[in-house]
């Protein structure tokens, strides 16, 4: 399993080991990176200067026999001249995360499994062929509660999708759990009517399961996993709770309200329409005048947040997501600053705004987090290609095996050859110098990510469009 890991670097979507009978290369790529990157933090971490009184510096760092009061200088720095040391470390945390994970499950297999069983639905008057062809749909739900044991439900949701041959991503935490996962109709109806019988999740509705075309496809795998929250913010949840979100809109109002803000923008200056999702999904998608974050994760909202406060200030924000979940905790945080007149956010998200306004104030295409990367509620092309500017809006990952960016390249340009996320990685997709004689790359990251500020200072004037 580790030499399958070295020498490969993409952004990571998860830090969870699967085990299988044969490599997941894609499960592989993501482990590494996630521990490449904790490696590299730690380093970059020993190498700092603890502040003295005559050194009252708040940040510097020595390495090498030089000295950083930057930090992106040290990091540049680490990257380059200390690849093979950083290398060597993530190998060999990753041997003892392997070694630990595989005596965790040794273990675990010798304990009696808690029983779910009751919470299984009886499907034997259900074909197993339905199950597996006929039309299919994706669904995408959350729902904040207390969960006293998730392991339970974590286990119970594992053995459930199996059971119906649905395939997705399912975070479980003690607040509550976050789905989408993909069947046919007949194994997703069957699992909305599992969840609502769950002693749970009986205070979720038929309306809170967001349905839009795909099946079991649409996912390469089932993931399902407790977390410390059921959506990464990076905030502890018992600090911020999702019980201080802001005021919830039913689509019919939130359109109201944007329609208002739209018609009257050149008099209304205490209006936000703020978009909390990252760059990449309102690239291709937005509601008409908002303030979109160029952020990359979600878990840098609080950080954009601070560095922004007194775009906020005095303000009345509109908050958006794709289905809700993000502005549950977002609003939260930023209604804890006290710097706002009024938070509200968007019930149910673009999603259930777009089965009700296809042809609303939103346009473009709604980014979701599977292989689909889109679904579309109306034809406006908002965004572009990245190399010859027509209108384009279907993403692709970028062609170099180590980067993990999304390209929007049409197909003119795509058959040129005109595949990768910036000319950096399109420069190493063509000549290949970009590995040494060591297999070790030699940039942590692409043009892409380095030039863009991992926090950017915003004001309103040019970020609304």
């Amino acid at each position: 399993m580790a030499s399958m890991l070295v020498d490969l670097d993409v952004e990571s979507l998860g830090s969870e080991v699967h085990k299988a009978d044969k490599p997941d290369f894609s499960a592989a790529r993501k482990l590494y990176s996630h521990v490449k990157k904790r490696t590299f933090a730690k380093f970059v971490a020993s190498k700092k200067v603890p502040p003295t009184c005559e050194n009252s510096s708040p940040a510097l760092w020595h390495c090498c026999g030089q000295s950083f009061r930057e930090s992106s200088s040290v990091h540049k720095h680490v990257a380059n001249s200390h690849a093979s040391e950083i290398h060597q470390l993530t190998t060999e945390m990753l041997d003892v995360m392997l070694h630990h994970q595989t005596h965790s499950e040794e273990e675990s297999s010798n304990e009696e499994s808690t029983d779910v069983s009751s919470w299984i639905p009886d499907a034997s008057h259900v074909p197993e062929d339905d199950l597996i062809k006929g039309p299919g749909e994706v669904l995408l739900y959350y729902c904040y509660c207390q969960l006293n044991d998730p392991q339970i439900i974590c286990q119970w949701q594992k053995e459930l999708c199996l059971k119906l041959k649905l395939t997705g991503k399912v975070r479980v935490a003690t607040e509550g759990i976050n789905g989408t996962v993909g069947g046919t109709k007949t194994a997703t109806s069957l699992y909305i009517k599992t969840m609502l019988s769950h002693p749970t999740f009986k205070i979720m509705q038929v309306q809170d399961f967001k349905k839009s075309e795909g099946g079991a496809e649409c996912f390469s795998d089932l993931k399902v996993g407790v977390y410390k929250e059921i959506v990464p913010m990076g905030v502890d949840p018992d600090i911020i709770s999702y019980t201080l979100a802001g005021i919830h809109l039913e689509p019919e109002e939130f359109h109201k309200e944007v329609k208002a803000f739209v018609e009257n923008q050149s008099s209304d200056k205490d209006t936000i329409l703020l978009d909390c999702r990252n760059f990449y999904e309102s690239k291709i998608g937005q509601f008409n005048q908002c303030l979109a974050p160029d952020i990359r994760k979600f878990s840098y909202f609080p950080d954009y947040v601070d560095k922004n406060l007194d775009l906020f200030r005095d303000k009345k924000v509109l908050m958006y997501c794709t289905g809700g979940i993000r502005c549950e905790r977002g609003s939260a945080y930023l209604g804890s600053k006290n710097v706002c007149k009024e938070v509200y956010q968007l019930k149910g998200g673009i999603h259930k705004y777009l089965e009700q306004f296809p042809d609303g104030f939103y346009r473009g295409k709604l980014f979701v987090f599977d292989e689909r990367y889109a679904i579309s509620f109306n034809k406006d092309v908002i965004s572009e290609c990245r190399y010859c500017s027509c209108p384009w809006d279907q993403y692709q990952l970028c062609s170099t095996d180590f980067c993990c960016q999304l390209v929007l390249s049409c197909t003119t340009c795509r058959e040129c050859g005109l595949m990768a996320c910036c000319p950096v990685c399109q420069a190493k997709e063509q000549n290949h110098n970009d590995v040494s004689s060591d297999g070790l790359s030699h940039r942590e990251e692409c043009e892409c990510t380095m030039s863009r500020p991992r926090i950017p200072k915003d004001t309103l004037t040019n970020s609304m469009s």
